[in-house]
């Protein structure tokens, strides 16, 4: 027998005791609750006696998640499964919003779809989760073809969620332009991928991280060629001047609840990697950034103001605040994330944007139960009088995502500005605080539709469909806001 067929059992055993390793287990367990759940959701789809068990599968996929995110970070195990996943704190911390925001995406989405004649679809749920699943590969991923891996298994699904009002032609209209500028992303990516191979021989953040270190040899330009691909494809799904052309578009065209989903969980994810192999771009490269950041911050902020539909103001906010982060990540190059504060600044300033945005884009979805116009800036006039729970909690979320101090979006802003001073960039820093007074012009725009103008003539109160779940919603949007803007303390001494 040759002495590769002899080797051959003990690979095999090598592989089995690697996989079955209690600390592989606890990093793969929220992904395996998910999946779980994904099949699940299709299985419920089977008869109408199993399609009610539907709704408390989905809710326990996303808890059981949860419980093993927050096990992780306590208690976290490293790298695991041969270098290829992260099981730290950091990734648990992303997992935590991600599954917030699926969470809010999935209640936002109850009797939304009914408008269009379509009760609740098993692959809405099914699809929902498999994105959430996505998320939470990209953050824990420790390879770049295991980060392609979960992106794709967010694009996919969301690609197709953009598409389901098939009923809309804006919706199939978003989900097809999503689709083939996201493919042409991911193949910039993949390319990316193929020259830094070439170049270094591995695709592991870890041998590239030492290759990368200071006093190693140089990478060469075709390594700097690849990441500068990857990055590109980075800022794509970060909606970064100047791939952000897309978003209003596909924002606006897609069903609310999954908007709410892009919006949040998408950006978060992204920012996870990108703060990970933020190694791979020279510290020279900070300067780019942050003037993508501040002409991203000027572009979003400048196209909000003119919006007079509000899901396409959400949109260019996003816009704005992706810039935002990015000034963080130009402030954290050349150095360890982690130890610089870059890392604990862009997990809070996503914790708030998530529960800010997330609950914004709730309200949103109940009132457009009430039809299409509820999205114009202009029946939102006197929804104080109309729907007073709402206004309040819509006027919260602004006031959190504007950073008023009191809401989580102003110690957002805050930790990050700090990073950058930090960084001796200071100048970067207050150019961002310059743009992000003026975004406070279309947030209170909106405040002062809801509070201080009279109800067009014409316009009833819009109905909701499910008050318990928008309920949900709110209690939770509105607790996290309060929570992280007037105890910040209790969040970050989970993060370190």
């Amino acid at each position: 027998m040759s002495a590769a067929h002899q080797l051959a059992p003990e690979a095999i055993a090598s592989q089995f005791r690697t996989l079955f390793d209690a600390s592989a287990w606890s990093a793969v367990a929220p992904l395996a609750a998910l999946s779980a759940g994904v099949v699940l959701c299709l299985i419920t789809d089977l008869s109408r006696a199993l399609a009610a068990l539907r709704g408390p599968l989905v809710f326990a996929a996303l808890a059981a998640c949860a419980w093993f995110q927050v096990q992780l970070l306590l208690h976290p195990v490293g790298v695991v499964l041969r270098d290829s996943l992260h099981g730290d704190a950091t990734s648990a911390a992303f997992g935590l919003l991600f599954v917030a925001g699926g969470l809010l995406a999935w209640l936002a989405s109850h009797g939304y779809y009914k408008r269009d004649g379509q009760a609740p679809l098993a692959e809405h749920d099914a699809l929902l989760l498999s994105a959430v699943a996505g998320m939470t590969l990209m953050s824990a991923a420790n390879d770049l073809l295991v980060f392609f891996i979960g992106l794709e298994l967010l694009s996919l699904p969301l690609y197709a969620l953009s598409a389901l009002r098939r009923s809309r032609a804006a919706s199939v209209e978003a989900g097809l332009k999503y689709f083939l500028l996201g493919a042409f992303t991911s193949a910039l990516f993949l390319f990316g991928c193929a020259l830094i191979y070439c170049a270094t021989g591995s695709i592991g953040l870890d041998t590239l991280r030492v290759l990368a270190a200071p006093g190693s040899l140089p990478m060469g330009e075709l390594a700097l060629l690849g990441s500068a691909l990857i990055a590109a494809s980075l800022l794509f799904k970060l909606n970064v001047f100047p791939f952000h052309v897309w978003v209003p578009d596909v924002y606006q065209g897609s069903p609310t609840p999954v908007t709410a989903l892009m919006a949040t969980g998408t950006k978060a994810a992204a920012f996870a990697f990108l703060l990970r192999a933020s190694f791979l771009l020279p510290a020279s490269a900070s300067t780019t950034l942050a003037l993508l950041a501040l002409i991203t911050l000027a572009i979003g902020n400048l196209g909000a103001l003119v919006q007079e539909d509000f899901k396409r103001m959400l949109a260019y906010s996003g816009i704005a605040h992706a810039g935002t982060l990015l000034l963080a990540v130009a402030g954290a190059l050349g150095g360890d994330p982690v130890a610089n504060g870059a890392t604990r600044a862009i997990v809070f300033y996503l914790a708030a944007y998530v529960f800010s945005a997330g609950g914004a884009f709730a309200v949103l979805a109940a009132l457009e139960a009430g039809g299409e116009r509820f999205t114009k800036l202009e029946n939102l006039r006197g929804l104080w009088q109309r729907k007073p729970i709402a206004a309040l909690a819509l006027a919260l979320f602004m006031l959190s995502l504007g950073g008023i101090p009191g809401a989580g979006g102003f110690w957002g802003k805050w930790f990050v500005f700090e990073v950058l001073v930090r960084a001796d960039m200071t100048g970067w820093a207050i150019a961002g605080v310059l743009m992000s007074v003026l975004a406070l012009a279309y947030y209170l725009r909106v405040i002062i539709a809801l509070f201080m103008q009279p109800t067009p003539a014409g316009i009833v109160a819009p109905r909701f469909e499910r008050p318990a779940s928008l309920g949900a919603s709110l209690v939770l949007c509105v607790g996290a806001v309060l929570l992280t803007g007037l105890l910040p303390g209790m969040l970050l001494g989970l993060l370190g």
